[in-house]
């Protein structure tokens, strides 16, 4: 890997005070972030940058060279994942990765979200890693004010080329949420639906969906931790952004933020979402008005972003809404591109310095803008940041004693799987 530049994250160095700690239930929404949206809150600035990289994660470690035979796995295992992403250095939060998901579809999906390598020795022809699960470090929970799950869900990878060619068809989840406590049937997108609900006895890493994989892991935290004030916290960026909202509405309408002997201790859950296309229809919308005590979501937009309008017809967006508007900043190249509105790197732009709803733009938080050159080429030539500078050294290729070169471009667990679907 290149070099990691410095500050990764937006919210790096030693702080002043502890006022997330104090105000976690607040920057989480417990008041659907009543009086923080206009002007933007530093403190909530600093969460959703923290959260949002979480999310970048699962991009950055996604394997896309079609040619490898682990492509649509994740390139780092789960020991060190932070570290090799980039997101340990000047980091005051520490988080452990304790179970990494996979997802595959009943459905044809474009590449863009199920990725398939050309290699016949392929590590799974179905399946592909979906994101993870990770928890808050012992050292890092005062910082916290709780012991905080994270749950991250990997974005398409082709950016905006499947739009064009995607049916937007609702389906019934009336197996999931029943009547959604409206009385209605909740309708959602047919392909969300799909990589979220779909299990294949074919394959090894989804013997079970990606939703049973999340909750069972969510559960077995919950009941390790049970003790503790615990949060539960969802994110995604674009396909991933409406697979966190479809997630979140899932543990709260069918109680797995509940310890099984503690069912009165219900934890927050927050869908923290970059980027988002539509879920589902308005009863499924009604969902977060049933369990507005327990269910939180706050979507972030860029003004100048279509994926948020999508789909155009029967949807109906949920929770709150945070707007930003990267077209105001003074380092990206002009006058933009539908790609580079919607990355997820230039979002998180957007958070660290969209100022308010009347305009201007400035880094309130730094953040360094080298980040959004990662998989791009929309910083501003004067500031002398390489193109798509996010590779593996030598993309992978590693020389072997007898001076011959083999791709080797993943990295072994610790039970000795290249990629383990027993984590």
């Amino acid at each position: 890997m290149l070099p990691i530049l410095q500050s990764c994250l937006g919210i790096r160095g030693k702080m002043k005070d502890n006022n997330i700690a104090k105000k976690w239930r607040f920057l989480s929404g417990q008041n659907n972030w009543e009086g923080l949206l206009d002007p933007l809150d530093f403190d909530l600035r600093r969460c959703l940058l923290h959260y949002g990289d979480m999310a970048q994660a699962t991009s950055d470690t996604f394997n896309r060279q079609k040619v490898s035979k682990y492509a649509g796995s994740s390139m780092y295992s789960k020991k060190d994942f932070f570290a090799k992403v980039g997101l340990d250095k000047a980091n005051p939060y520490s988080y452990q990765v304790t179970k990494f998901f996979y997802g595959t579809s009943g459905i044809d999906m474009p590449d863009a979200f199920i990725f398939k390598s050309l290699s016949r020795e392929a590590w799974s022809k179905e399946s592909n890693f979906m994101g993870f699960v990770a928890v808050a470090s012992n050292d890092s929970v005062a910082l916290l004010g709780r012991r905080d799950i994270v749950i991250a869900w990997r974005g398409s990878i082709q950016f905006l080329e499947w739009v064009n060619d995607f049916q937007f068809n609702l389906v019934s989840a009336s197996n999931i949420f029943g009547d959604g406590g409206g009385g209605g049937d909740p309708q959602v997108h047919q392909g969300w639906y799909s990589v979220y609900t779909s299990d294949d006895p074919r394959s090894p890493f989804n013997k079970t969906s990606a939703r049973h994989q999340v909750l069972a892991e969510v559960m077995r935290l919950l009941e390790k931790f049970k003790s503790e004030e615990i949060s539960i916290t969802v994110t995604g960026h674009s396909l991933g952004a409406a697979l966190a909202t479809l997630n979140a509405a899932d543990i709260v309408a069918n109680r797995f933020n509940r310890p099984k002997d503690l069912p009165d201790k219900a934890c927050l859950v927050t869908a923290i979402v970059f980027g988002s296309p539509r879920v589902g229809d308005s009863n499924f919308k009604k969902i977060f008005s049933v369990y507005n005590e327990e269910l939180k979501a706050l979507r972030i937009r860029n003004a100048l972003d279509i994926i948020p309008n999508y789909p155009l017809i029967g949807y109906a967006d949920v929770g709150e809404e945070l707007g930003i508007d990267t077209t105001k900043s003074k380092y990206l190249k002009t006058p933009g591109n539908f790609t580079s509105w919607h990355i997820l790197e230039a979002y998180l732009h957007g958070v660290a310095g969209t100022k308010d709803s009347d305009g201007g733009f400035q880094l309130v938080v730094h953040r360094d803008i080298a980040l959004m050159n990662k998989f791009m080429d929309i910083v501003k030539d004067e500031y002398l940041v390489p193109v798509s500078w996010w590779v593996q050294k030598n993309k992978g290729m590693v020389q072997q004693d007898d001076g011959s070169w083999k791709l080797m471009d993943h990295e072994m667990d610790d039970n000795g799987d290249a990629v383990s679907h027993d984590d």
